[in-house]
């Protein structure tokens, strides 16, 4: 089986990159499965209904987010009723939507997907490893699911790559997001899982972390307030991390990163 993973998609021009490339991966190199983070994908902060949409008709089979996911007020509604739209599951209960779920994939294969968000230096959140310890019980490797994507939304690094380490060997893939730059540290983890620290962000890299660099340019000088973040609308640039499952163990065999577009030196994986 063949999964692909898309880094958090920035504003308009991430979104039409997206739109734009995904379905011609999907049908060029036969991927079975797609996760794409939109959390940033409404002018920077959040996702519509309609966008989360758009995503799901370009290839995506999950949409996952992280901090900014109720940015816009409507997906405290659409949370709850599109299925393949995750919040972090750490979130309080009683908050709106989901934050896993099993899906089919092209090939039948049925794919858990966990969006769960760190705690250092980000809102204090129920314990992730402990989120991540009860979906991986409920549906495991091997039994339930023939592969899981656990898609953790962090700033620390130490903190994604303890996770990586928690469920090694449990999981098929470990993906951080939320940093939108790409780290050169994918790998297969000694249990069989792959990972990498940050998948990077579908956007403009002519930016600061795929915001217009004026305004956080000016705040790093002047220490002042100002004008809202804008994303950067030049063109964009994917990045994500690709991995071949072994079908019989639901492990990795090879991963290695994706990226197209003119911000980064681009890559394909050589086993596609």
């Amino acid at each position: 089986m063949r999964l692909l993973f898309l880094g958090d998609v920035v504003g308009r021009a991430g979104r039409n990159a997206v739109v734009e490339k995904l379905p011609g991966l999907i049908a060029k190199h036969q991927l079975d499965f797609v996760v794409v983070n939109g959390e940033n994908a409404a002018g920077g902060f959040g996702i519509t209904e309609e966008i989360f949409r758009n995503l799901c008709d370009a290839g995506a089979d999950v949409v996952t987010t992280g901090n900014h996911v109720f940015d816009q007020r409507e997906a405290l509604v659409f949370a709850e009723r599109q299925e393949r739209f995750l919040r972090p599951v750490n979130y309080p209960a009683g908050t709106p939507g989901r934050g896993a779920g099993l899906f089919t994939a092209r090939n039948g294969a049925q794919v858990l997907v966990v969006n769960v968000m760190g705690r250092a230096f980000m809102e204090p959140l129920d314990d992730p490893f402990a989120a991540i310890e009860r979906e991986l019980a409920a549906c495991p490797l091997g039994e339930q699911a023939d592969a899981i994507v656990i898609d953790i939304h962090a700033e620390a690094s130490s903190e994604k790559q303890s996770m990586g380490y928690y469920v090694d060997g449990r999981a098929t893939l470990v993906v951080g997001t939320h940093t939108h730059v790409p780290t050169s540290d994918y790998r297969i983890l000694s249990g069989g899982t792959a990972y990498q620290t940050d998948v990077g962000m579908c956007g403009d890299y002519d930016s600061v972390i795929g915001m217009d660099k004026e305004e956080p340019l000016r705040r790093f000088l002047r220490k002042t307030p100002g004008e809202r973040f804008a994303p950067a609308d030049g063109p964009a640039t994917l990045a994500g991390i690709a991995v071949e499952v072994d079908d019989t163990t639901g492990l990795a065999k090879a991963v290695a990163p994706l990226r197209l577009g003119p911000g980064l030196s681009e890559t394909v994986p050589g086993f596609w």
